[in-house]
């Protein structure tokens, strides 16, 4: 199956979506870009910005079990995974939301240290324990996590080794005051709109499968390795003394599976540098640590990023 025709039912639910999402076509690609690399995503965002509507309505479109996750600081490792009830003279398992195929998770950085090592496990193993039982989760499985970057009472930060974890960090905008308008017609008009299901989890498998064949040349492999280098690299003068701890291997990864998956959805068989480029930020801004220095310079992580994109050379 050639690309253009694995990706047809994955823009198809780039168009189902859009029947409730003014705008946002950044957000979709990255969420099925999610879809296609089997990666998280976590979504940075002020409330009101459809961050719930646009996972809701992907969860449609592909006829998957979904279920938010409103995270808390009282929530415990059970109330997500599951736990062991005694009922009728024996114990058994009773799972919780966690197995599901789409999961929200709403305000992630809101719980403590102990749910975090839960969903951990949840998201880099595709299993959880409870007691002494291991169970798979349901395939596909995708968490999209939120949270609101100025609120910082009663929260917790996500530790490094979860951040890692994730995919993409994509942060959600405001939009523009056509959007804008748009979006108070539809809410004024309450006319209900009905999401046709378009990706059956056989065309997920194959459109995988088919990304897996997209060509990416050695040269924008070597740009991927020194784009992630060059964050831990003090001898480049742009960023020399601003960046406290780069980016891991893990993220050399993800940058060329994201830019593969970008060529995949838009039908090309090979990717470009302009695909790396695109998905850099997205890649990289939650896996880099700014110094003191940038930090008193004004720089955050989007500013060092392309820094990075701007003395890297392209090939």
């Amino acid at each position: 199956m050639n690309p253009a025709e694995a990706a047809t039912p994955l823009r198809q639910v780039e168009a189902e979506v859009g029947k409730v999402l003014v705008g946002q076509r950044d957000l979709v690609r990255r969420l099925l870009i999610g879809l296609v690399c089997d990666g998280h995503l976590l979504l940075e965002g002020l409330p009101g910005l459809a961050k719930t509507t646009v996972v809701k309505a992907l969860a449609s479109a592909m006829a998957a079990h979904f279920r938010r996750i409103q995270f808390t600081p009282d929530l415990l490792p059970a109330d997500i995974i599951g736990t062991r009830i005694y009922e009728q003279g024996q114990f058994r398992v009773r799972q919780g939301p966690i197995f599901a195929q789409i999961i929200l998770a709403d305000e992630i950085n809101r719980a403590p240290a102990k749910v975090q090592s839960a969903l951990l496990e949840a998201m880099q193993e595709r299993q959880v324990t409870i007691g002494d039982e291991t169970f798979p989760l349901p395939r596909p499985f995708l968490v999209l996590a939120t949270q609101n970057p100025l609120e910082q009472e009663g929260t917790y930060p996500l530790p490094e080794a979860q951040t890692d974890r994730f995919l993409l960090k994509v942060r959600v905008t405001y939009p523009s005051e056509t959007e804008e308008k748009l979006i108070l017609e539809r809410a004024l008009g309450k006319a209900p709109v009905a999401i046709t299901p378009v990706l059956t989890p056989e065309a997920l498998l194959a459109a995988r499968t088919a990304c897996d064949g997209i060509h990416m040349d050695e040269r924008l492999r070597d740009y991927c390795v020194n784009l992630v280098r060059a964050t831990r690299d003090p001898s480049i003068p742009a960023l020399k003394g601003l960046i406290q701890c780069g980016a891991s291997p893990r993220a050399t990864i993800s940058l060329a599976q994201a830019a593969r998956a970008q060529a995949f959805l838009d039908g090309r068989g090979f990717v470009t540098p302009q695909d790396v480029k695109a998905l850099a930020p997205d890649v990289l801004r939650h896996r880099i640590i700014p110094s003191y220095e940038a930090e008193a310079e004004g720089l955050d992580h989007d500013a060092l990023i392309g820094r990075l994109l701007e003395h890297v050379v392209v090939p």
